[in-house]
């Protein structure tokens, strides 16, 4: 073999060494690029959730409370009407404790034209539907945000991955956890 195709091997065999690297560094400069947009997007996702749980569940809130409240007076109407009835004293007080039953009565009917079966039970189950809905769906996206966070970590810890992410400006991200406050049982309150 001659000296000079010596040469054009060994300058070929380089090239081959320096595409190969050069291939290899471009490959894990894209997958540490492509893996903290993971981590990122499944954060929105997470917000997301988020922002429906804290728009969603003072609207549920209120409108239970409000069909409850309304039910409840009616209620307490009759019963406030009936127990006046019966610690009357005169003829007199009896009829105008009896005419007020038999206003709270009518207001009792209206409720039950417009609403058919009374929907206050139903409104507290659509409300603990609506939480439980927004929980799962919350407890899914913050799997799916630890699942990212994981899939980067590990990427950025092994050697030739600390190496590309460093290139890259990819730091190790945070897991998803709950404080000492989220462990607590929740609490809903109609007050």
């Amino acid at each position: 073999m001659s000296a000079g195709r010596i040469v054009l091997i060994i300058f070929g065999v380089i090239v081959v060494m320096l595409l190969t690297a050069g291939g290899c560094v471009y490959s894990g400069y894209n997958k540490a690029i492509t893996l903290d947009e993971a981590v990122k997007s499944q954060w929105a996702q997470v917000e997301n959730q988020l922002q429906r749980r804290f728009e969603l569940i003072p609207n549920l809130v209120q409108t239970v409370k409000g069909v409850a409240g309304q039910e409840e007076k009616i209620f307490l109407g009759v019963a406030e009407a009936r127990k006046a009835y019966f610690q009357a004293g005169t003829v007199n007080e009896k009829a105008r404790a009896a005419g007020g039953f038999e206003s709270a009565l009518s207001r009792l009917l209206v409720l039950r034209e417009t609403y058919p079966a009374l929907k206050s039970d139903q409104s507290f189950l659509k409300l603990q539907d609506q939480l439980e809905g927004t929980e799962n769906r919350l407890a899914v996206e913050r799997k799916r945000f630890n699942d990212a966070v994981r899939t980067l970590n590990t990427f950025t810890r092994k050697l030739l991955g600390r190496f590309y992410s460093s290139l890259a400006g990819v730091e190790k991200a945070e897991y998803f956890e709950i404080g000492e406050e989220a462990r607590a049982t929740p609490q809903v309150n109609f007050e």
